[in-house]
């Protein structure tokens, strides 16, 4: 039977999501449903309903707070150093939480909402708070650079150290010459800095030639 007395309702939703998150960390997130939770935690299928609209909700909120923990690693391993070394610190910050929390990482791309319903603001919203720390530092190293190609830029950027932890997982890196993911990540980060960095070329005048009359 359910024990819906034993817990205020903040105190039974932070139960779900530390089971759901143990459960993921264990076996992904296929290994993750509402029946599972339920026997894990002792309460009824349906006290899960009391407090989540349904199971992509409580993923979705499950997913936000390993964004929570995310951004704070690479906001510690950014902290107090000059923009060139933060954003490699970010970026193996963000490898070192994958190979880690992997099933909790891959949890955050896997999940797919169903056709039709939007992300939440408040998962866009910290979605775009990790961006924010790439981009503060990119505004940095590159003053010359207006805000919206660091923006842009700390998408692309940080979509190529993604890809290179996808790749790196599925050991496709290894049939493409056996770098590892921190030589191909570091390699990219400097390449596409040096680009960054470079002095935006002036526009050049363009001369109006009035035509010969004939």
């Amino acid at each position: 039977m359910g024990r819906r007395n034993e817990h205020t309702r903040e105190e039974f939703r932070e139960l779900v999501l530390q089971a759901a998150e143990q459960l993921v960390a264990a076996h992904g997130l296929t290994g993750l449903s509402t029946r599972k939770l339920a026997t894990r935690i002792g309460y009824t299928v349906g006290s899960l309903y009391l407090i989540f609209r349904n199971l992509d909700d409580l993923i979705v909120q499950m997913n936000e707070r390993t964004l929570d923990v995310l951004r704070e690693r690479l906001r510690a391993a950014a902290a107090g150093q000059p923009p060139a070394a933060a954003l490699q610190a970010l970026a193996r910050a963000y490898i070192a939480f994958a190979l880690a929390e992997t099933h909790r990482w891959l949890a955050l791309y896997q999940h797919r909402l169903p056709d039709g319903q939007a992300v939440p603001d408040s998962f866009a919203a910290k979605v775009d708070q990790m961006f924010e720390l790439v981009q503060q530092e990119l505004a940095l190293l590159g003053p010359q650079r207006p805000p919206a190609d660091s923006a842009l830029a700390a998408r692309a950027l940080w979509s190529g150290v993604h890809g290179i932890c996808i790749l790196g997982f599925d050991r496709k890196l290894e049939v493409v010459g056996g770098r590892s993911i921190h030589e191909v990540t570091d390699s990219l980060l400097d390449h596409y800095l040096a680009g960054f960095t470079q002095e935006i070329p002036a526009a050049t005048p363009q001369v109006l030639h009035q035509a010969d009359d004939p």
